[in-house]
């Protein structure tokens, strides 16, 4: 049975738009509401933004290339290329995603070329040995196949087009990318162009990351600015599912299932963002309201729990945590937690050992 790409229709992929009305409609109040809380925030909350969530895709995309990043690396690594005041070291993976980001971001508005694509695989495989390609199309003769990694029972999910072939292919895609702009459906675009690259797989590695990248820059270029959501970390959540809707496009171009499941990714990836944002916006106004009332122990644990993220940590603070983190005394710690309380930082649950204190948004 052959390949999508060997299909006789290949590389039109059909899907109908019309069931993805609604999810557009909510995609585009959402894009309106970022742009309205990103007019009223500061500069400072503005940029915590945007370093936030580049590398929180920065991470989820290589989480579920089976590679875990320092999430304080990248966030210095993506801090320096903006200018922005840093004091972690930064290391070589994490430098190197967080280069591919920014250009991703600050490019977001120019036209797709293959010298963009060959910049951005150098970028990500910059500083290693392991790649014979680096920042080039795949050239080797051997097939690019996509095979279980059971040693005693391998199996070809898929085979890509021959590499003599890729260069063609991709002069095809970037055609397509830079010449269906203002489409039917934005989402179904976006998800189109991140099936369409994978089928091709024209690099020796790195594909899944670039492909996602590509998905995002579609989404910027529709709505005319960077769109600053977190695309990879919907997909981590649901990795098994994600790895099953685009097998299931190996051999057809009939994709409306995967449109679809693309589509509501999009849509919580961008309903997650907003709650990235509301989340920073608090800690601005909560660290000024507070400024100058509480001791340097409790913004230091204030500041840690802001860090950890909405989320703030597993089963809440506990006095332990507090403790452990201000090397003080359990009197002190107990005093201090009942201080944030009482002006309105933390909020309390449960008693004696099971008393847990949350940030109170």
């Amino acid at each position: 049975m052959p390949w999508n790409w060997e299909l006789p229709d290949w590389p039109k992929f059909h899907y109908d738009p019309h069931p993805l009305t609604e999810l557009e409609k909510l995609f585009l109040m959402g894009v309106g509401s970022a742009f309205a809380y990103l007019k009223a925030v500061n500069k400072q909350d503005y940029k915590d933004f945007i370093v936030e969530i580049l590398s929180v895709e920065g991470m989820e995309s290589s989480r579920i290339e089976g590679e875990i990043l320092d999430r304080q690396s990248l966030q210095s690594s993506i801090k320096a290329h903006f200018g922005l005041p840093t004091t972690k070291q930064k290391t070589v993976k994490e430098s190197a995603m967080a280069e591919l980001l920014c250009s991703v971001y600050e490019t977001f508005d120019k036209p797709l070329t293959h010298e963009m694509l060959w910049q951005w695989h150098a970028m990500l495989f910059k500083d290693t040995s392991a790649i014979t390609d680096c920042g080039k199309y795949r050239t080797h003769a051997e097939p690019m196949q996509i095979v279980s990694n059971r040693y005693d029972a391998p199996k070809v999910f898929f085979e890509a087009p021959p590499s003599a072939r890729v260069f063609q292919e991709m002069t095809t895609f970037i055609d397509w990318f830079n010449g269906s702009t203002g489409s039917v459906s934005i989402l179904g675009r976006a998800a189109i162009a991140h099936i369409y690259f994978e089928s091709i797989h024209p690099f020796e590695d790195g594909n899944g990351r670039i492909g996602r990248c590509l998905a995002e820059k579609i989404l910027s270029q529709e709505v005319e600015r960077p769109i600053l959501i977190a695309i990879s970390k919907m997909l981590e959540k649901r990795k098994r599912q994600y790895y099953l809707e685009l097998e299931k496009c190996n051999r057809t171009l009939e994709v409306q299932q995967w449109v679809e499941f693309f589509a509501h990714i999009v849509t919580e990836a961008h309903r997650d963002a907003l709650t990235l944002l509301s989340f920073l916006i608090e800690k601005s106004k909560m660290l000024s309201a507070l400024s100058g009332q509480i001791n340097p122990r409790q913004m230091k644990v204030l500041l840690k729990l802001f860090a950890v993220g909405p989320n703030g940590f597993e089963g809440g603070l506990s006095a332990e945590n507090y403790i452990a983190m201000t090397k003080t005394t359990r009197a002190t710690a107990t005093r201090d937690l009942a201080d944030l309380v009482e002006k309105g930082a933390l909020l309390k649950t449960g008693e004696l050992r099971h008393t847990r204190y949350r940030l109170n948004f």
